[in-house]
């Protein structure tokens, strides 16, 4: 959470705001709610080319995340990751179908 001047802004693990100012309390529930299951969510990432890849967070740190070309379990596809800034620039978002 961030504290501000009006209460405190969730930021989730990937460096987003989520919420607008909340009191301690509604913010810490927000939290719990959100959990970290979104991490296991596909994203896309916009490549040079202006194409998006569907890909997936494989490590995130303080510093970077590092996501792979979602290649559903296939171990016969070769390995393309990606790193990217944190907290994820526009450039990373949930995958959008």
């Amino acid at each position: 959470m961030l504290p501000e001047v009006d209460g405190f802004v969730v930021i989730d693990l990937l460096g987003r705001r989520r919420t607008d100012p909340l009191d301690w309390f509604s913010a810490e529930k927000f939290l719990d709610e959100l959990g970290i299951g979104y991490l296991a969510d596909p994203f896309e990432l916009l490549l040079d080319d202006g194409q998006w890849l569907r890909v997936r967070i494989v490590e995130i740190s303080t510093e970077i995340v590092r996501v792979k070309r979602d290649d559903w379990g296939n171990i016969d596809v070769p390995l393309l990751e990606y790193v990217v800034p944190f907290p994820i620039p526009d450039r990373l978002r949930p995958y959008q179908a």
